[in-house]
């Protein structure tokens, strides 16, 4: 490849299950600059690869791990790697983040992304290395959690390989399933379920092959100077208590959600407080791969009545601790540690496991299911049916399919209060009191996403009614969608944003020591509305129309009840007003499509499209 810059291969290998062939292609020249590499590349692969509108579990539907140019680098938090599909919750785009040495080893096979088509014939465990790849069966660690499968494949192919694997969930086609890593998930959409679809049980990578830096001495200042930086009081939280922490401000705040959303505040909230919680069960404290935070939060679960432990432990963050708390009424940390860690064990995410739980409690409270222990506050009832989740059985059939799917079916105005942004669940804040992140949510291309806007950071900005937003927030919170899909193309954690004075020049100067480009912060600019774009591209290649940018009716038609919220509303005009003034802001229509001349001036030629860019409105 001409000119290849610093930090890629400049390749990516497309691998088909079905006749069990692998293909090297090259990136064509310009791509690896304009999409830069994870979520972006990503885009610009699953926009290649896809043809026509696939269901998301077909065979013809691709699945891809990308990584990016700072991969390697000792620059921290930089080891990430994005799987991305289209997503069998939602049917449309889906990229998940997973930190882990499988980024590093991956990229080490000597590729920028490895492209699943296909389906196996029999449960399948898929090993990478520079010189091919392998199709070992993997009928025996079929029915196994991920971290099972894992210490097996470990003692089988040795402890240099690394490997991404589904658990139960995603054999069953539960339609949130996870892919995991020691640990650690790249969480939402359902990829584990297009794992499952293809009979996928592992992906397992070993390499040497080593990308070159373009500025290696500088570089290394710089990233002891971000090691430093990082270790600082921006991230003082993270370390101390971890996200959990955020459970008690946004309670304060009248920000979490509670009872599948019909409150902004959990009276027991203080139960689940990592400092109470520290007090009846051990914490420890753990990092990801290539990282100095330190963020994650470990906790045992307590086992006899003696207080005795179960081995290993539960990753806990805000997002699993309101999914299987507060959102279900549910104040006993014992059931919220031992809700995740079934979530863990059958390889589900925790925030659609949890929601679309609460969405049946109050369908059961309400008397549109026969589910007469099926209420808020009831723990071992979450717990049973997260297990008829994972097995697909009873209620866990139907709930498997997701809150959007369920309420479909059960009907009976139960879709009004089903709690997600085009099938994906609805996180850990509560759009009456956090408006502009309403706003993120209506327009996400993943659906309600906390990860992919950050918007919440405007609704907690000097000056602003959280309350009562306007159009004058659109443009920050647009910011903050271009900020997100830079740090998630570079690759790099969100938790560094507080540690940069200007975070745009500072991946700038970072994508510039790595790869050799002369990138100006105003290039990244375009980069990352090219990336939005693509995104949106493929959304409305995939059949998105203008009314899925939206919220639940409760939303819009009910006040927030209890807490400092009591009274918020956030009317339907408003909402719309505010998503017509994000789509102009874009360059879109109005009504949110993409013209032409914008995807030209993207490089939509790039794509490879057969067919001509107009769209079908």
């Amino acid at each position: 490849m001409p000119d290849l810059p610093c930090g890629y291969h400049g390749r990516y290998l497309r691998i088909d299950l079905t006749r069990r062939q692998a293909d090297v292609i090259a990136f064509p020249a310009a791509v690896l600059r304009q999409f830069i590499g994870g979520s972006g590349l990503g885009t610009w692969l699953l926009l290649r690869e896809t043809a026509g509108r696939p269901d998301p579990l077909a065979p013809a539907a691709p699945l891809a791990f990308v990584f990016s140019p700072l991969v390697g680098s000792p620059l921290t938090t930089s080891a990430k790697f994005v799987v991305i599909a289209k997503s069998p919750l939602t049917e449309r785009i889906n990229d998940a983040l997973c930190s882990s040495h499988f980024a590093m080893t991956g990229k080490k096979t000597g590729y920028d992304a490895l492209v699943i088509v296909g389906a196996a014939d029999a449960p399948t465990c898929l090993v990478v290395e520079p010189h091919g790849v392998r199709f070992e069966d993997a009928t025996a660690l079929w029915g196994m959690s991920a971290q099972e499968s894992a210490d097996v494949l470990r003692s089988q192919l040795g402890a240099e390989y690394q490997t991404a694997l589904i658990g139960p969930a995603g054999e069953n086609l539960v339609r949130f399933a996870t892919i995991s890593h020691d640990g650690r998930h790249a969480g939402r959409g359902g990829l584990g379920t297009v794992m499952g679809s293809k009979q996928l049980k592992a992906v397992a990578v070993r390499g040497d092959r080593l990308t070159k830096f373009a500025e290696p001495e500088a570089l290394a200042r710089y990233a002891k100077d971000l090691s430093k930086k990082s270790l600082g009081p921006e991230t003082a939280k993270y370390r101390e208590l971890g996200t959990v922490a955020n459970l008690l401000t946004f309670n304060r705040l009248g920000a979490l959600p509670t009872r599948n959303f019909q409150s902004g505040t959990f009276a027991e909230a203080d139960l689940l407080s990592p400092e109470v919680i520290s007090t009846s069960h051990q914490r420890s404290r753990a990092s990801c791969a290539a990282c100095t935070i330190g963020c994650e939060h470990i906790f045992q679960i307590n086992t006899g009545a003696n207080g005795s432990t179960a081995s290993g432990g539960v990753r806990m963050e805000y997002e699993n601790m309101f999914a299987l708390g507060p959102l279900c009424g549910v104040s006993d940390p014992d059931v919220v540690l031992r809700a995740s860690s079934l979530c863990d064990q059958w390889g589900m995410d925790t925030i659609s496991a949890g929601a679309t739980v609460a969405f049946a409690m109050e369908c059961a409270e309400r008397g549109l299911i026969d589910e007469p222990e099926l209420r808020f506050g009831n723990g071992r009832a979450l717990l049973d049916v997260l297990q008829s989740i994972g097995t697909r059985s009873g209620l866990g059939e139907l709930l498997s399919r997701g809150t959007r799917a369920a309420a479909r079916e059960i009907g009976q105005g139960s879709e009004d209060f089903a709690a997600h942004v085009k099938g994906l669940e609805i996180p850990g804040y509560e759009p009456r009191a956090l408006q502009t992140m309403a706003l993120g949510f209506a327009v996400g291309t993943r659906g309600a996403d906390h990860n992919r806007s950050g918007a919440y950071q405007v609704d907690f900005s000097e000056g602003i009614d959280r309350f009562n937003v306007g159009p004058e927030v659109v443009p920050a919170a647009i910011a903050t969608e271009n900020e997100a899909a830079l740090m998630d193309s570079l690759i790099l954690c969100k938790f560094l944003r507080g540690v940069f004075d200007d975070k745009i020049a500072a991946m700038s100067e970072m994508l510039g020591l790595v790869t050799g480009w002369n990138m100006t912060p105003t290039e990244l600019v375009r980069t990352a509305e090219r990336i939005v774009t693509a995104k949106k591209w493929y959304n409305i290649r995939q059949g998105w129309k203008p009314a899925e940018d939206c919220l639940p009716r409760r939303f819009l038609s009910e006040q927030l009840s209890e807490g400092v919220s009591s009274g918020a509303v956030l009317t339907e005009d408003k909402l719309n007003l505010l998503i017509r003034e994000y789509n102009i802001a874009r360059g879109w229509s109005p009504e949110g499509h993409v013209p032409d001349s914008q995807l030209i001036e993207f490089n939509g030629d790039l794509f490879g499209f057969r067919e001509p860019l107009r769209q079908k409105q």
